[in-house]
């Protein structure tokens, strides 16, 4: 079964929503399952991850509302305060919702470069594997350093870097970040999403070919079997429809074997969040 690693759902509410600017007013409405099945429906895909957009439980429980009512929703990343005193107990109380697989911050908007590496946090992290939860990392190239330091404290922890850590694609400027990655991926419990790529390009003039660069660098350094596709829906919308995204990386994928592409559109993410086998039928 193929499976989306990555996507969003929101009622959209102004005060709440405030990252959403007037330059990205295609994403200022509600965005729900019945709004994306159509497209999971013309790429034959099956399930997906519902991933946190909202920096609060309310949006985590909101997620897992919709994925008790909609069996495509195989899994959900939500929020808790990772840096709270309480993170074991909130961690605790989650752990019951069998569809939450694990947590993410939205580290590429924090101020300090080396957030990840405040003592508060990564005792958070430490946490994480005790529930057997997991952790997308959402960072720009600039705060790999210290996810770099981050993923070495934690060898038996399960990470997954968001969007490629977010290539300055439009710029065409790759090398740094390319180095970090190769960097990064050297950790065996380190995973990629291929997703996200779209809107770090031009959105109104990218190519496929814009994105072959940066997918040379994430499978020379990760491999077939720590890669997985995420379209990031509705965010992609800034730049390309559903089907556009998914072919980028099927076209890219096209020579691959198909025990690859399996691996990619579906296997290695139910792998990564050890999704439930008898449940969904996936091969984990």
């Amino acid at each position: 079964m193929r499976i989306d690693s990555h996507q969003h759902f929101w009622k959209y509410n102004a005060a709440r929503d405030s990252w959403i600017t007037d330059e990205m007013s295609v994403l200022k409405r509600d965005f729900l399952p019945e709004n994306l099945k159509p497209e999971l429906q013309a790429s034959a895909i099956g399930a997906t991850i519902a991933v946190q957009a909202d920096q609060s439980e309310d949006e985590t429980l909101f997620l897992l509302q919709l994925a008790e009512s909609h069996a495509s929703i195989a899994g959900v990343v939500g929020w808790i305060d990772l840096c709270s005193p309480q993170v074991a107990e909130r961690m605790q109380y989650f752990s019951r919702f069998e569809k939450l697989r694990g947590f993410r911050h939205i580290a590429q908007s924090e101020p300090d470069d080396r957030f990840l590496l405040r003592h508060d946090f990564l005792r958070g992290i430490a946490f994480l594997r005790h529930f057997n939860f997991t952790y997308d990392i959402l960072i720009y190239p600039r705060q790999l350093p210290a996810a770099l330091e981050l993923v070495a404290k934690f060898p038996d922890q399960r990470f997954v870097i968001d969007h490629l850590a977010k290539p300055e694609i439009k710029a065409r400027h790759r090398s740094g970040w390319a180095v970090l990655m190769q960097n990064i991926a050297a950790h065996p419990n380190v995973y990629c999403k291929l997703s996200g790529m779209v809107t770090e390009a031009d959105w109104q003039h990218w190519k496929k070919e814009d994105f072959h660069p940066y997918l040379d660098v994430v499978f020379d350094a990760f491999g077939p079997d720590r890669l997985m596709f995420g379209s990031d829906w509705p965010v992609c919308l800034l730049a390309a429809g559903y089907p556009q995204v998914f072919e980028i990386v099927e076209e890219y994928l096209r020579d691959c074997a198909a025990d690859v592409k399996e691996k990619i559109f579906g296997g290695n993410a139910a792998k990564f969040y050890s999704l439930k086998t008898a449940q969904h039928g996936f091969a984990a």
